[in-house]
């Protein structure tokens, strides 16, 4: 497989939806979102971004099924998967807010081989493949030097729905309030991840995620030269609901905070 060409293709398929998604926000009607529980929303809009996601990715890979957050198509038992979320953000996107961002991965058996992240509201595409470097609207990318804790600007997640860890939760919040540059919450995982890709945080922490809001992303980050893993420092974190990543710098002081706090 020309894992260049398919990524080439993939990212004008995504750019056509931002279009569509970018349109469609100049006339949204808050009226129109659905609720899929507690502070977890859809539109029609993420289901037509969907749509249109599958229809054009599905003639670019033989043999291959779909892992998709609004469920418009059925997954199958393939070699290649591709995993979407037509619209990461939507809360922010319902409220004119930046970011929120389109995320796409391509898996091979366990493995990820390609992400794409296109933040729509800065026309940002990040981008890689299996065997390339990252990439920024067509500029290579990485994560940063910064050698401690201290030294970063740290991003991260609310939850939604699981609350269970909440007592943690905001002891990391206090925490990192306390022994870093800051601590940011964007409402958008899959442009977390690529902001810690390209420099512009340090690291990430999240849980209660899914595939979708982080696969594309955590390959972007160690194909710039960063590192991914679960709050136990396993590799758990595409399935497992929880993910931690970092510069390679900070990595283990990073997760170690997590991992003690978290776990």
């Amino acid at each position: 497989m020309d894992l260049q060409n398919v990524c080439n293709q993939a990212i004008e398929i995504i750019k056509a939806t931002s279009k569509y998604i970018s349109s469609e926000s100049e006339t949204f009607d808050k009226k129109r979102v659905e609720s899929k529980g507690m502070h977890d929303f859809v539109s029609f809009v993420d289901k037509n971004s969907e749509k249109k996601l599958v229809e054009g990715l599905k003639s670019l890979v033989t043999n291959v099924g779909f892992i998709a957050e609004e469920n418009t198509v059925k997954t199958s038992d393939s070699q290649y998967k591709w995993i979407i979320d037509p619209l990461d953000g939507t809360t922010n996107f319902i409220h004119g807010l930046a970011p929120h961002a389109i995320s796409v991965a391509l898996m091979d058996g366990k493995e990820i081989i390609l992400g794409v992240v296109h933040e729509i509201s800065r026309n940002e595409t990040f981008y890689s493949f299996k065997g390339s470097k990252a990439y920024l609207n067509g500029k290579e990318i990485s994560v940063t030097n910064a050698p401690k804790v201290k030294d970063s600007l740290i991003a991260t997640g609310f939850p939604y729905y699981d609350y269970k860890s909440m007592p943690q939760f905001l002891k990391s919040l206090d925490y990192f309030m306390r022994h870093s540059h800051g601590i940011r919450r964007l409402g958008s995982a899959a442009t977390d991840l690529a902001y810690v890709a390209c420099g512009r945080f340090e690291a990430f922490y999240e849980y209660s995620l899914s595939p979708w809001d982080v696969a594309a992303g955590a390959f972007i980050v160690e194909q710039a030269g960063g590192k991914v893993c679960d709050f136990s420092g396993g590799d758990n974190y595409i399935f497992g609901k929880e993910i931690i990543a970092s510069n390679a710098m900070i990595y283990d002081e990073f997760r170690d905070i997590i991992k003690e706090i978290m776990t």
